[in-house]
């Protein structure tokens, strides 16, 4: 069983260790910049997103690399096949679209709301990131498994 699904519980480990980073940096981040420099509620919210972006994304792809480097290996010479390579990270950025476009959406707008409800920033932060962590991680396993079919065997 482990071997039919190796894929899928590597694929959701990385987002979910890159997810957990970025979870609390952007919380850590979105409380020091609202009570230090601005209140706004909307750079607040978007600063909460850029953050989280800005750590998610290295650590996720640098995740998925080493989770998959033999994928990347022509087994007969040994070399690195850079054109296997191109088409994993255009699936990958396909499958991103998709999913981090409905979080993006979902994380600035809950954040708002939760801002403008009375939550402390990093409350609103965490609240807005679970949410739309929840719909991303749905939609971007869909994506992957079924729209773009990154693992096709």
């Amino acid at each position: 069983m482990y071997n039919k699904y190796k894929d899928l519980i590597f694929f959701n480990k990385n987002i979910i260790i890159a997810g957990i980073c970025s979870f609390f940096s952007s919380a850590y981040v979105t409380q020091f910049y609202y009570t230090h420099y601005d209140k706004s509620h909307i750079a607040n919210a978007i600063l909460a997103l850029l953050t989280e972006y800005s750590v998610y994304m290295p650590i996720f792809v640098v995740l998925f690399y080493i989770d998959n480097r033999y994928r990347y290996f022509d087994p007969l010479t040994g070399k690195k096949d850079s054109k296997i390579i191109k088409k994993d990270f255009r699936k990958l950025f396909t499958a991103f679209i998709i999913s981090e476009i409905a979080y993006s959406f979902s994380k600035v707008s809950l954040t708002y709301q939760f801002l403008q409800a009375g939550a402390l920033p990093y409350q609103a932060s965490m609240l807005g990131s679970l949410t739309a962590s929840a719909i991303s991680f749905v939609l971007i396993n869909l994506a992957v498994f079924k729209v773009v079919k990154l693992y096709r065997k």
